[in-house]
């Protein structure tokens, strides 16, 4: 037995202090940054559906809000991601039908016919232009089909791509009047943009230019160019291949 005024064995722990909710609104009153970097915590908390008066912010309505943004931002990415392929296919399926045109040409006449006729179609353009610098070697182009091949002067390819830039890009061809005027003629009134890809068809064949044109947005700095550049070097390939010396 213990006295009346002697202390228990074992004493109790104080329970630990309790935070009143008004001292917390008060502490988020004076930080009202504090979610700022708490996101997370927001989406655990609960909050009543809908909650009235001045100065009260619906904390439910937050929530929902911002996870229907992510939702939203997610579908436009997805979106954006779906066109992008979708356009991508397009360009390359015609970049490779282009091609396969090229390669079944059997003479220098037909060749030039698909570039000037059949690449426009194929490629979904306004105007394809094949220019061509004078033959300077036992290789002429141009002796049989002139009306297909646009002469160029003698370091003409340089003068509009630079001596040291294989493509060019022009969003708007009122930028390149002068080389829009040259390559496209009559048609550089229809032609807004384009994209110019030099050609080096080899060994006694006259340096060139491919020209693609449209009336539209369809290239502009910043573009991809590796299908171009395949066009090109097919270009380049049947034109030394079908090219005979002159007679």
């Amino acid at each position: 037995m213990t006295g009346k005024n002697e202390k228990p064995a074992v004493e109790t722990a104080p329970e630990p202090e309790q935070i009143s909710g008004d001292a917390v609104a008060n502490y988020l009153r004076r930080h009202p940054d504090f979610f700022n970097d708490r996101l997370d915590l927001l989406s655990e908390m609960s909050a009543p559906s809908r909650w009235t008066g001045n100065g009260v912010v619906d904390m439910q309505r937050y929530l929902a809000d911002r996870r229907l943004g992510e939702i939203d931002d997610l579908r436009n990415c997805a979106q954006e991601v779906i066109e992008i392929s979708r356009s991508n296919m397009s360009v390359q399926t015609r970049t490779h039908a282009s091609v396969l045109a090229l390669m079944s040409a059997t003479d220098m006449g037909q060749l030039l016919r698909v570039v000037s006729e059949d690449l426009p179609l194929l490629l979904d353009v306004d105007v394809v232009i094949l220019g061509l610098e004078p033959s300077a070697g036992e290789i002429n182009v141009t002796q049989a089909v002139t009306p297909e091949v646009l002469p160029l002067p003698e370091g003409g390819v340089d003068g509009i791509l630079g001596a040291d830039e294989n493509v060019c890009l022009l969003r708007d061809l009122e930028e390149a009047k002068e080389y829009g005027e040259m390559l496209f003629g009559a048609a550089s009134r229809l032609v807004r943009s384009a994209v110019l890809v030099r050609l080096r068809a080899g060994s006694g064949v006259a340096d060139g230019i491919l020209a693609l044109g449209s009336r539209g947005d369809t290239f502009s700095p910043g573009q991809g160019t590796e299908l171009a550049g395949f066009l090109a070097r097919t270009l380049e390939l049947c034109l030394y291949r079908l090219a005979e010396p002159p007679g």
